[in-house]
């Protein structure tokens, strides 16, 4: 049996998503999300999910950590930057905790659960439900992304590809 953990990265809401699993069948499964007040100063919401972050990996001692990459839009440069600084944290997290940790573009993701790298949140969050056998959405949409994560890692984990 395997624990791997899916981490979305964000600065107002960072997702998580735990699977447990043996080959392709989940056994258990959580998702949830750290958020942060925009009323706090960046570093103090950076500690926030670090600590956090720390607390889960030291309490769950997940297998491997799926965390989706950086990305970044023409029109919100800043966003990206401020996604590379929540990222940092999640991995120094992972390290602290001694957990291996894997970036992941979100197009792979979507492509591998989906069949469609282009596919929309609400696909890929249909998607995953499904896998969880879920009827009520899994919100917020961070949480999915990162169940989604998680449930890559499973695959490739039990597919023996390299995560």
């Amino acid at each position: 049996m395997i624990k791997i953990i899916g981490i979305d990265p964000g600065l107002s809401s960072t997702g998580v998503g735990i699977i447990v699993g043996r080959g392709l069948k989940i056994m258990q499964y959580s998702f949830g999300s750290i958020k942060t007040s925009k009323n706090h100063i960046l570093p103090e919401r950076l500690n926030h999910i670090y600590s956090k972050l720390l607390f889960l990996l030291e309490n769950e001692k997940p297998d491997i950590m799926i965390i989706e990459d950086i990305f970044s839009l023409d029109k919100y440069p800043k966003s990206g930057i401020n996604l590379g600084k929540v990222t940092g944290v999640i991995l120094l997290s992972a390290f602290k905790a001694g957990v291996s940790a894997t970036e992941v573009a979100v197009r792979e993701v979507k492509h591998v659960l989906t069949g469609n790298g282009n596919a929309d949140k609400e696909q890929l969050e249909l998607t995953v439900r499904r896998f969880l056998k879920l009827e009520n959405p899994i919100r917020p949409y961070h949480a999915s992304d990162a169940i989604a994560l998680a449930l890559l890692g499973l695959f490739r984990y039990n597919n023996n590809m390299k995560v």
